[in-house]
């Protein structure tokens, strides 16, 4: 008795149920799949620019989405908090020194370089001449003098006080102002020599898991705000612009490349991921529900009925 439509669609079904679970389940056959998957991908990338498949309108659209619309609220900002509040009380903390995150010679390299950087020559040499800064050493002095002689002395030589301190700061922060990057770097020099030998913990008396917590919040609350500003979505905009301009017409296996990431990488991550998954996926059954799932509406289909009913 031959076959009805409907009882040769079941055995083909699960005959390619089967066929696709054999060569998701089986070591050699996954890893002969992941191989011939990604060659594939990197010949067919090496001739598709990146904008062609990713348009910086769509990727514009995605952006904003997950910056500017995205919810921080709930579980996220709590989530963070739970993080960095466990990462403050590691033990491991106690156990490193300063010295074992960044030696003594990698620190005085990033020292060295930190210090005749531009930006922080020009921000030393903006504090030392501002006026702000002999202000804030002057109220110093006159709250110093207050307390040592009292209030009402102190208000009547306040004068006296602020003119002296005017012209001793300004000569002070003068000769400093010459040499700002030695005094920076021996500074720092100065301070690592004297806590390269603590441990990390040693910090929690400055900064305390309080602090941590309000920190979080504090970032939170101005991302918040910060994000809906036109600002924001100009510089988001602009970034996304600058990479479309430099690779837009750059093939993806070459943007792939720039990025540092190889065909070996793809494999590598594919094989870490693909058989744990596939096989905890596989032993509760789920898998092979899944894939009949998605191929049974094809035997199912008109399609399928047509094509099977022109080969007869």
């Amino acid at each position: 008795m031959p076959e009805t439509t409907d009882q040769l669609a079941a055995t083909l079904l699960e005959a390619q149920v089967a066929y696709t679970l054999s060569q998701l389940t089986d070591d050699a056959k996954f890893a002969e799949l992941v191989d011939d998957e990604i060659a594939s991908f990197m010949v067919e990338s090496g001739t598709v620019p990146l904008e062609t498949v990713m348009p910086r309108a769509l990727i514009k659209a995605v952006a904003r989405k997950y910056t500017m619309q995205f919810p921080v609220e709930g579980a996220i900002p709590e989530l963070v908090g739970q993080v960095a509040g466990r990462l403050y009380r590691h033990e491991v903390h106690r156990t490193t020194v300063l010295s074992e995150v960044i030696d003594t010679r990698r620190f005085e390299e990033l020292a060295a370089v930190a210090t005749e950087l531009p930006v922080a020559r020009r921000a030393v040499d903006q504090v030392l001449a501002s006026p702000a800064t002999t202000d804030t050493v002057v109220e110093v002095v006159q709250r110093a003098v207050e307390r040592r002689v009292g209030v009402r002395a102190g208000r009547r030589l306040a004068g006296l006080v602020e003119r002296w301190t005017r012209r001793g700061t300004a000569a002070v922060l003068g000769s400093v102002q010459e040499d700002s990057d030695d005094l920076l770097l021996d500074g720092l020099r100065e301070f690592w020599r004297g806590r390269s030998g603590d441990a990390v913990d040693g910090f929690r008396d400055t900064v305390d898991e309080a602090d941590v917590e309000d920190v979080v919040i504090l970032v939170f609350e101005f991302w918040r705000s910060f994000r809906q500003t036109d600002f924001f979505r100009t510089l988001l905009d602009a970034g996304i612009d600058e990479v479309f301009d430099t690779y837009g017409a750059t093939p993806i296996a070459d943007v792939l490349a720039d990025l540092g990431v190889s065909e070996a990488d793809l494999r590598e991550e594919a094989m870490r991921f693909g058989p744990p998954v596939i096989g905890h996926l596989d032993t509760t059954g789920f898998l092979a529900q899944l894939i009949r799932r998605r191929l049974a509406p094809f035997y199912a289909s008109a399609q399928f009925r047509e094509a099977l009913a022109s080969r007869r």
